[in-house]
């Protein structure tokens, strides 16, 4: 039996009169009523909740970034322009500046905030020259976006290929919203095949922090709380099969500097720098800083290295005491040299 429901309320001078006439009176009519009133309240706090999750809190990235060829079959991306605005645009600074003004492998490092977004627009500019290198995307881990910015495929996403084409760009939305902080990595995912050419030098990394504004550190053998602003470097080092790959930011200036395979990172004396290590390609690795224990992250643990696999990342901050070596332990790599020099100079 199907119970239909009619309100029968009227509004006389903005007040309302008799809000249960004597048929909604009935046990049955009064269930009724408060299916109807029940059902309403949901759909309210229903939109409510829309209305505050599509809330933007930060600030919006704008950002162009192109995709290039390098000689020996190899690839990069290159960010042509970065605008840093309010979400209505005000304010708007361009920190185009802090990056290299070439394509570098690995590409450049997006620093942002929990509650920023990001529009990002990719350009390809280059003339290809063997099958599959029509296309190239950028598809990204960690943050939120929906499935017309994954970067994939039709074979994969089932929608469109979501990729930038010699006479077309393609137009990416993020959201960094709360719970995404972190270090992200982000690379190709369509050129060539539908596992896109990460391994041909389209790769980077985003680095979410989080809205507090702070990071852990092992102070004397403590998990203590230190200011983001107390950070004076971030290296950003990629475990790669047979090398480590690297980029060091003055967290200060934001300045980048890209430094290749297997790059020596410097730092002052009694100044806090945070590493970034995210493990790339097919092996398993063994990260570790000779002379140094560090939080774990997400525990009180103080560690001295860690155990990666594929496109796992480890992000920890350490005060610099003395220079030292950070390698990867695993029997290949470490057959293969893959070590860098962590240089620290007094003060």
């Amino acid at each position: 039996m199907v119970m239909k429901c009619k309100l029968d309320v009227d509004f006389l001078d903005g007040k309302l009169h008799n809000p249960l006439p004597q048929v909604m009176r009935r046990p049955g009519k009064q269930k009724c009523l408060r299916i109807v009133l029940i059902t309403l309240f949901l759909l309210m706090m229903a939109c409510v909740q829309v209305q505050a999750a599509g809330t933007a809190t930060g600030e919006l990235h704008k950002i162009e970034l192109v995709a290039e060829k390098l000689g020996g079959g190899y690839f990069a991306y290159r960010m042509k322009q970065h605008l840093v605005s309010g979400m209505d645009g005000s304010n708007e600074q361009n920190i185009t500046s802090r990056y290299p003004d070439f394509a570098t492998i690995p590409g450049p490092t997006i620093v942002i905030n929990e509650g920023d977004e990001v529009d990002l627009t990719l350009i390809h500019q280059f003339n290809p020259d063997a099958p599959g290198e029509d296309q190239v995307s950028v598809h990204v881990h960690g943050v939120h976006y929906d499935i017309l910015s994954d970067g994939t495929l039709k074979y994969i996403n089932m929608v469109k290929d979501e990729s930038a084409v010699p006479a077309l760009v393609y137009e990416y939305k993020w959201h960094a919203a709360a719970g995404t902080a972190g270090t992200w990595p982000y690379h190709d995912h369509n050129m060539i095949n539908h596992n896109g050419a990460e391994d041909k030098g389209l790769y980077g990394a985003l680095i979410v922090n989080k809205k507090s504004g702070s990071v852990d550190i092992n102070l004397q053998g403590q998990r203590k709380a230190a200011p983001l602003s107390s950070i004076q470097k971030d290296y950003v080092l990629y475990m790669l099969d047979d090398t480590f790959a690297g980029t060091e930011i003055d967290s200060i200036t934001g300045q980048q500097t890209y430094l290749g395979a297997n790059p020596a990172f410097t730092a002052q004396q009694g100044t806090n720098v945070r590493f970034h290590v995210i493990a790339l390609g097919t092996n398993l690795h063994t990260f570790k800083l000779a002379g140094y224990g560090w939080i774990d992250p997400g525990t009180n643990a103080i560690i001295g290295e860690k155990a990666m696999g594929p496109l796992e990342k480890h992000v920890f901050t350490v005060r610099a005491g003395i220079s030292s070596v950070y390698k990867d332990t695993a029997f290949s790599s470490n057959l293969l040299g893959m070590k860098g020099n962590f240089n620290v100079h007094p003060q």
